[in-house]
């Protein structure tokens, strides 16, 4: 399994919205980085969903239930989306400030390309956000 990440303008949609639409497809993405990752997330695969803008901080898991297609917003074929489900809630937000804070997260995509719209998560990155937010 491989862990993603995905931001969301709460305004815009919010977790809360996604998880009483109980599933959604990840639109929109034009930028080729974020597109790529799209193309390579699996079924099953952990998605943390991101608040950008406002709340900074990561408020929720999504797993991708259908992988890459035709992003149906665009006739351009460059541009996909995968399914997204959500997964579980974290009983603690995860904030950007506790994350830049300690140097385990250098590395995260969220830290170094923080425009990125979809990011890649390290496995061990992924364990150690879980036990912040009050996972296991």
């Amino acid at each position: 399994m491989n862990y993603w990440l995905v931001k969301s303008e709460p305004f815009k949609y919010s977790w809360d919205q996604f998880v009483k639409d109980g599933k959604t497809h990840w639109d929109g993405v034009r930028n080729y980085a974020a597109r790529n990752n799209l193309k390579a997330m699996a079924k099953g695969d952990h998605v943390f969903f991101y608040h950008s803008n406002e709340g900074l901080a990561i408020v929720g898991i999504a797993e991708v239930v259908k992988t890459a297609y035709q992003d149906p917003t665009t006739d351009d074929p460059n541009w996909v989306v995968v399914d997204l489900k959500p997964y579980k809630a974290l009983p603690k937000p995860v904030t950007l400030e506790t994350i830049k804070a300690d140097p385990t997260f250098a590395d995260m995509d969220l830290v170094r390309l923080s425009r990125l719209s979809v990011g890649t998560v390290k496995t061990d990155v992924y364990k150690k956000i879980l036990k912040m937010g009050g996972l296991k």
